[in-house]
């Protein structure tokens, strides 16, 4: 099965999982000796010509005279954009200072005023497993139209993974375990001194992506900007803007088909965009259209070979279709390019136990739960691969863990059944066939041996 899980053989796994909790109770103590400044980490609402609300972001203040940074995805088809504060103040944003569509950022310039900033950091001084923050709020907490009352910034936790190139190989992002809920785009990563070194970019589905600060360093001090008028033209023959939009209605909407749609266009004016391949593949695995979705994929690597993510979702496709060599040539070329990738790894590990390799498997399940310690498809996984080198225990203890951590397979249910009836533990495997029931009623196999262990 597919997707990352925590760990090891157990005895060891808990040896390096209490290291890891000490590294990480220690980090965080450090770090929250000085508390962020949310005072210049901002709720920004985007809204068209009518004044509607378009969605909302997050942007964070770097200068006292209010020079502010987003993500430029949070401005697209925008007319005006509101600045609310911590203490509920609402300033409007008065210039567009800088965007760049392609490392999707944008500064800009609030009415005139005193704000107060945020530090600037290193990003190039990061590197693997340095603590990271990021600072946000969510799109399902915040109420656009509420003119009284405070907005609750919201902060998450977490480590670098690996600061590697994406779709575009000319640039690098932060991997990072630190989660980025909706709303967060835009919003500041910080060090354990509680200076910015990101901002986040790509959210949710287990990958979050900060742009590195000093790509934005060099034009803090712009002064020149351009009107939103201005903006708006543009952006009618922006091809990122097409795909924003699409990418706006694949993920917040759910609307694979108008998204689609987007991509298309973008694609028609620039066929060698790589996201757009990307995002149009995930539009067809929404609809159920396997085969155009594959093909996207493999333009998508096609025109990119190290992005990481669209070689493990390729990998993803030829494991379901069972071919499992070139599912395995995917994946381990995701980890040549980003050796933390905790999915890759995962799904590595369960395509080599398709292929009878598990000695091999248990590796990269391994590493895959020491970078996650809660991802329960890769206990399945690694259950699985115990389960083939007859590791019965050490079986046992990875499915349950698996089940702490979410997962409710019936073949997970009927190995479980399997360690107890082979350990003789029948209480223990009538439990598992209790639960198989549960599950699938009507299962005639589990009827019967349930009717053969209570006599």
């Amino acid at each position: 099965m597919f997707k990352p899980m925590p760990f090891l053989r157990v005895k060891k796994s808990l040896v390096l999982l209490m290291a890891l909790a000490l590294i990480s109770t220690v980090i965080v103590q450090q770090a929250q000796a000085y508390e962020v400044n949310k005072n210049a980490v901002v709720l920004l609402i985007a809204k068209d010509s009518t004044g509607r609300t378009l969605g909302t972001g997050t942007g964070f203040i770097v200068k006292p005279e209010g020079v502010l940074v987003t993500n430029y995805h949070v401005l697209v088809d925008a007319a005006s954009v509101e600045a609310v504060m911590k203490d509920g103040d609402r300033v409007q944003v008065e210039t567009i200072l800088k965007i760049d569509r392609i490392k999707d950022f944008a500064l800009l310039k609030l009415t005139e005023g005193a704000y107060s900033t945020l530090e600037i950091g290193d990003s190039d001084r990061l590197k693997e497993f340095d603590y990271l923050s990021a600072l946000g709020f969510l799109s399902q907490n915040v109420n656009p139209n509420q003119k009284n009352g405070r907005n609750i910034v919201l902060q998450t936790y977490g480590f670098v993974l690996g600061i590697h190139p994406q779709a575009y190989p000319e640039f690098s992002f932060i991997y990072t375990t630190a989660s980025f809920g909706p709303g967060f785009s835009g919003g500041p990563v910080v060090n354990k001194e509680n200076r910015v070194v990101g901002i986040a970019t790509v959210e949710g589905r287990s990958i979050n992506l900060a742009l590195p600060i000093n790509f934005i360093k060099p034009f803090l001090s712009t002064v020149e900007g351009m009107s939103f008028d201005r903006f708006l033209k543009e952006e009618r023959h922006s091809k990122e803007a097409h795909y924003y939009r699409g990418n706006h209605l694949l993920h917040i909407m759910g609307n694979p088909e108008g998204a689609a749609r987007e991509f298309k266009t973008v694609l028609k004016m620039d066929d060698s965009f790589v996201l757009a391949h990307y995002d149009l593949a995930a539009a067809y695995q929404n609809q159920g259209m396997t085969d155009q979705a594959i093909e996207e994929y493999e333009k998508t690597l096609a025109l990119n070979p190290t992005f990481p993510e669209g070689a493990s979702n390729l990998g993803g496709y030829y494991f379901r279709i069972q071919k499992y060599e070139k599912a395995t040539e995917m994946f381990e070329q995701a980890i040549r390019v980003y050796p933390n990738f905790i999915q890759a790894h995962s799904n590595l590990g369960a395509v080599l136990n398709k292929l009878g390799r598990s000695p091999e498997a248990e590796g990269h399940l391994e590493k895959a739960l020491s970078l996650d310690p809660k991802f329960g498809i890769a206990y399945f996984n690694l259950g699985n691969t115990h389960m083939a080198l007859n590791h019965l225990d050490e079986a046992r203890e990875a499915y349950d863990k698996s089940v702490e951590n979410g997962i409710d397979f019936l073949s997970l249910h009927w190995n479980l059944y399997e360690i107890h009836h082979r350990q003789q533990k029948n209480q223990e495997a009538i439990k598992q066939l209790n639960i198989i029931l549960q599950i699938d009623p009507l299962n005639l196999v589990a009827q019967k041996k349930l009717k053969e262990l209570a006599r």
